[in-house]
């Protein structure tokens, strides 16, 4: 059975998709980073709102992806991480590598 989407929904995916097909342009050494970046701003937002708040969510829709547009461009190699995101990751998803090292992979 298929899950049907509001087209918000579709919207907010693709839009998370995007960011992290981003991640994947970026030096192997800021990837984490930006991914645990990418992770804990649509994770945060989530939880942070109600699914009806629809002008809400479009807000967030238009300024998140005027930010992927900025971080998109390949002259920006890194991005800050604050202790809480770093605090968070640790708390909601490292998952280990092949190496057995801890990454914030999602």
């Amino acid at each position: 059975m298929s899950l049907r989407r509001s087209g918000l929904q579709r919207d907010v995916l693709a839009l998370y998709r995007r960011a992290l097909r981003m991640v994947r342009t970026k030096p192997p050494a800021a990837q984490p980073k930006f991914r645990l970046f990418v992770r804990y701003s649509f994770k945060t937002q989530a939880s942070a709102i109600s699914p009806r708040d629809i002008s809400t969510i479009e807000h967030l829709l238009r300024r998140g992806t005027r930010q992927i547009e900025m971080y998109e461009d390949s002259n920006v190699r890194d991005c800050l991480v604050s202790s809480d995101m770093v605090q968070w990751g640790e708390q909601n998803g490292g998952r280990r590598n092949d190496a057995g090292t801890k990454t914030l992979a999602s």
